[in-house]
This record gives C-alpha cells, structure tokens and sequence, in this order.
C-alpha cells in the first residue's frame, strides 16, 4: 500500500470548506467550488506548495439556505485540454477565466442557460447542455460551440459531464432521468466529424438519476460512479468489459449512517497512478485506499475528525484534497515505481469500439434511446429483452421493476 505525504496546507479562500475540486488534466492548476457562494477559487500546484490565483465572483451573495434553492446556482467548471483556460457557468452566460483575466465568453448564445459545459478533447469545441434553443424539449439536446467561428449547431442529448477515456478518441457521458441513467459512450475524431459525439450502441445503465461524472483511471481500465440522487452510492467498472468490480452504499443523504457518521462529500474519489486504486475521502478525514487488483484496503489519516469535503488527482499524480475546515491539502502519493501504461489505454479503448457500433443519428432522442444495448455490470439487456421482461423482485434496480409492470400491463391489454 501507498504512503502519503503532505506537500502543502493552506486556508481555501476566506476559510470556507470547499465542496468540489476539479483538476486541469495536464497543467498544475485546480479549481474549487466555494460552499458558501456560487464562486470558483483557482489554486496553482508549484513545486513549493499551492498558490491562489484570481478567483471567479469571489464576492457572489451567499446560497440561500434550502438545497433546492441553490441547486440552480451552483456553478459548474470546465478545463480546457491543452491551455490554462477555464469556463464557469454563470446565471447570465459563461465566465472566462485565465491567469490574466476574468470576462464573459463571447459568442454564447444571449438565451443559454447551462448548466453543464465540456470541452471537446481536442479543446476547439464547447459542448453545453441543455441546448439554447429553449422550450421543453431543451434538455432532449445540446449544444455545440465552434470557438473559432464563433458558430453554434444543435448537438445529441447529454446533461452531467463529458469524460474522456484515457486512450483517447471516446468520452463518456450521461442522459439522465428519474427511473434510469444511461452512460452514453461516444466516438470523437476531428478528421470524421468536428466537434461532435457519437454515440455508440453498447452503454450502461444505471438506476435512478442524480449520479456525479464519472473518474478514469489513468491506464483507463477502470472508472468509478458516485451518486445518486437517493443514496451516497460507488461502483467501479472495468472497462472495456464493463464489468461492475466494487458496488457500496456508503450512506443515504440524511440517514441514520449520515447523521451518525458526517456528511459524505458527492466529490470524494480519485484514482492513484497504481492500476485499479481507487481513493475515497470520508467523513472522519481519512483517505481510504481500495486495491481491487490485490483485493486489499488501506486507511490513511491525513485530517483527523475533518472531514474531507472534495478530492481529486492532479496531472502529476498527486492528491488535492478539501477540509470541512476550509482548507486545502496538496498530497504526494509515495508508492512503488508506477509508469501509466499509454498502450493498455489505448488497446482498451480498441478493443471497446470494436465490440459494438455506432448509433444512426435520427435527430430524436427517443430512437436513439431505443437503439442501445444496455448492461449494469453485471446483466445484459438487448432492446427485445426489455420489451418483453415481465418478472422482477425487489432486488431488481428500480428501472427495471417498472419496465416489468408496464409490459405485465400491456400484455394484460392485447
């Protein structure tokens, strides 16, 4: 098991806990979600420790006090791949953010409202969701911005983060709803079609909504899932088997074992340099490391009785971890010689898309929906089988338990 090592501590902003950390993939820069105000801090990782740099609406009236108040207000961030250059979701537009300046994004749409953004991974595109076209079916689409021609097309239906596979030329995405959320995989490539997703058929479903984007591991064989809206949920995938390896309820929001045991941040996990360990942040301040490979659980204090509020690993492989106590940690991970193997990564991704086919895009989210091959890790379920499943018990996801009553009660009507 690793060894951890404190690079650095300081006080997040004013001192207020920091409730998500996102890191820029390949530059020493992370940005952290106040708690307090829809305001976004940057730090830079230097070799001498973390240094704030400008924030974003630093001086943002605080949240008003009921969760479903504020849910609208929380902000959310994306990195560009290659420049240190971050996007901010704003209730007016998008807030630019680098080193030098903070403005609003020319060339969104005055109609956007966002609330989810990606860059695409070549860093030309913005992906944005739901589609400023408006009305009701706005979330049925995105929306897709050339940055350079300053265009705008309409794009597939996606809402919570778009994840890159380590390998390359695929990302990861959700469309969520109330009963299921399937994680969409999808093909990119700027010399087929610039900026646009496409989406595979073979995807995963995953029970109920609400669930946090999803992590890769560094090799790219394995990704974990925080959710959902009813239950402080992890599972880890391997991937390109999608085979679920790990599934825990750490707690349900306001239980018993959250009352009893803290409050469980939704941003707490990240994975090491070493193929399949996956770090969770708890409640009483450690870092729990889980091997699946070696099968094997290790517990490290690095706050006592603090609890870690937000988690996430740096390009370099380090640690940035966030206190209930407003402050922010910078952690080496001292472990065995690892070197991320790019070729795994790559072949991973090979063997995935070799496995399956594109969708047809009709332009009607219900068809495309209609057009997966759906697994939860650990059955398999074509379009035909979902047509006609009738049985299922109560340890069935929920999805499914509906699906069987409405069929039950189609087939009592022909």
């Amino acid at each position: 098991m690793a060894v951890i090592e404190m690079l650095a501590r300081l006080r997040a902003g004013a001192g207020v806990p920091i409730e998500r950390l996102v890191c820029h993939p390949r530059l020493p820069l992370v940005a952290g979600l106040d708690s307090a105000r829809p305001a976004v801090h940057v730090w830079e990782c230097a070799e001498d420790g973390l240094r704030e740099l400008r924030s974003v609406h630093a001086d943002a009236a605080a949240y008003p006090k009921h969760p479903w108040e504020r849910f609208d207000l929380v902000p959310h961030v994306a990195w560009h791949p290659y420049e240190p250059w971050l996007l901010v979701t704003d209730q007016r537009g998008v807030i630019s953010w680098t080193p030098d300046d903070v403005n609003p994004l020319a060339g969104v749409p005055a109609e956007a409202v966002y609330r989810n953004l990606a860059f695409s991974p070549d860093g030309r595109t913005l992906w944005a969701s739901p589609s400023s076209s408006g009305g009701e079916d706005a979330w049925e689409f995105s929306d897709s911005l050339d940055l350079s021609a300053g265009t705008v097309q309409v794009g597939p239906r996606w809402d919570t983060g778009v994840v890159e596979h380590p390998g390359g030329g695929l990302v990861l995405t959700y469309r969520s709803d109330q009963g299921a959320t399937l994680g969409v995989f999808a093909l990119v490539d700027e010399q087929v079609r610039p900026g646009a997703m496409r989406a595979l058929r073979r995807a995963l479903i995953l029970d109920v909504d609400g669930y946090e984007a999803p992590v890769f591991s560094a090799d790219g064989r394995h990704f974990a899932i925080r959710g959902n809206s009813y239950g402080h949920t992890l599972q880890m995938f391997e991937f390109p088997s999608l085979t679920c390896v790990m599934s825990e309820l750490l707690a349900r929001p306001g239980g018993d074992e959250e009352s009893e045991g803290g409050t469980w941040s939704r941003h707490n996990v990240a994975f090491g340099a070493r193929p399949g360990a996956l770090w969770v942040g708890t409640p009483a301040g450690t870092l729990v490391e889980v091997d699946v490979a070696a099968d094997a659980v290790a517990v490290h204090e690095v706050s006592p009785g603090i609890a870690i509020t937000a988690l996430a690993a740096t390009a370099t492989g380090a640690f940035v971890a966030a206190t209930g106590d407003g402050e922010l940690m910078l952690l080496a991970v001292r472990d065995e010689a690892v070197v991320t193997d790019t070729d795994a990564a790559r072949a991973a991704v090979a063997a995935f898309t070799a496995a399956t086919v594109e969708l047809p895009d009709s332009g009607d989210p219900d068809d495309e929906d209609e057009g997966f091959v759906l697994t939860d890790g650990d059955r398999v379920w074509e379009r035909d089988d979902l047509e006609s499943v009738t049985a299922a018990d109560k340890t069935d996801p929920t999805w499914l338990q509906l699906r069987a009553a409405v069929n039950t009660v189609r087939d009592r009507r022909r």
